[in-house]
C-alpha cells in the first residue's frame, strides 16, 4: 500500500511510519518542518489545513493517516476542527484513518467518557474537539471511507510486543503503548475489520 501520515513526527505518528515501512509500505511522512522521519520514502512539508497538498497526498496513496493533534501550547483548538471540516468536503477514494480521542469513547451506562463528571478538565476541550473532528469525517456528505483508531486511557512509547486487544466503541484496556497502536493500526489496514467504526485497542 501507498500510505500518507500526517503528523509522522509525533509520538504516534512516527510508529506508524516506522510499522508501516517495517512491512514494505511506502510512506509519505507529513508534517510542519517535513523533518525526516525514519522508514519513510517521501517526506513533505505541509500543514494539514493546507487542503492543496492534502488533494495531492489523497490522489496519491491508498490511505492517509490522519495523526495531528490540536494546539497543546495553549493556542486556539478551532483551526484543527476547521482542518478536518475542510477535508470532509474533499472526495476521495483513499481511506482515511483518523488518530482519535480515549474521551470519545462510551462509558458502559453510553455516556461519553469525555462527557463522564469525573473527566479531567483539563483535557475536555481538546476531547471535545478530536471527537468534532471525527463526526465532521464520519458524516461527510463525500462519503468517505473513515476508521477512527482511539488508542486506551494512557498511551506512551514503550515496547512492541505485537499483542493487543480491541474494542468498539467503548474501553479495551488502560494502556497501550505508542509501538502497538501502531501495530494495530497496520493491521487493520492490511485487512480491515473495523471500517467506519470508532474502535480501540489496548495492551
Amino acid at each position: 500500500m501507498k500510505i500518507a501520515v500526517y503528523g509522522a513526527t509525533g509520538m504516534v505518528g512516527s510508529q506508524i511510519v516506522a510499522e508501516a515501512s517495517r512491512r514494505g509500505h511506502e510512506v509519505t511522512a507529513i508534517s510542519r518542518k517535513g523533518a525526516a522521519v525514519e522508514g519513510a520514502a517521501v517526506v513533505r512539508a505541509a500543514d494539514l489545513s493546507d487542503l492543496e497538498t492534502y488533494r495531492s497526498a489523497a490522489a496519491a496513496n491508498d490511505v492517509v493517516v490522519l495523526a495531528t493533534s490540536p494546539d497543546r501550547s495553549g493556542g486556539p483548538l478551532a483551526p484543527y476542527l476547521a482542518a478536518h471540516r475542510a477535508i470532509a468536503g474533499v472526495p476521495t477514494d483513499a481511506r482515511l484513518y483518523l488518530v482519535g480521542g480515549f474521551g470519545g469513547l462510551q462509558s458502559p451506562d453510553g455516556t461519553r467518557i469525555k462527557d463522564l463528571p469525573d473527566f479531567p478538565a483539563e483535557y475536555k476541550a481538546e476531547s471535545d474537539i478530536v471527537f468534532e473532528a471525527y463526526e465532521a469525517l464520519r458524516d461527510s456528505s463525500a462519503g468517505l471511507d473513515v476508521t477512527v483508531q482511539a488508542p486506551a486511557a494512557v498511551i506512551a512509547p514503550g515496547e512492541r510486543t505485537g499483542e493487543y486487544r480491541t474494542a468498539v466503541g467503548v474501553p479495551a484496556g488502560n494502556f497501550i503503548s505508542a509501538q502497538d497502536y501502531a501495530v494495530a493500526a497496520l493491521d487493520e489496514l492490511e485487512k480491515p475489520q473495523f471500517r467506519g467504526e470508532l474502535f480501540t485497542a489496548a495492551n
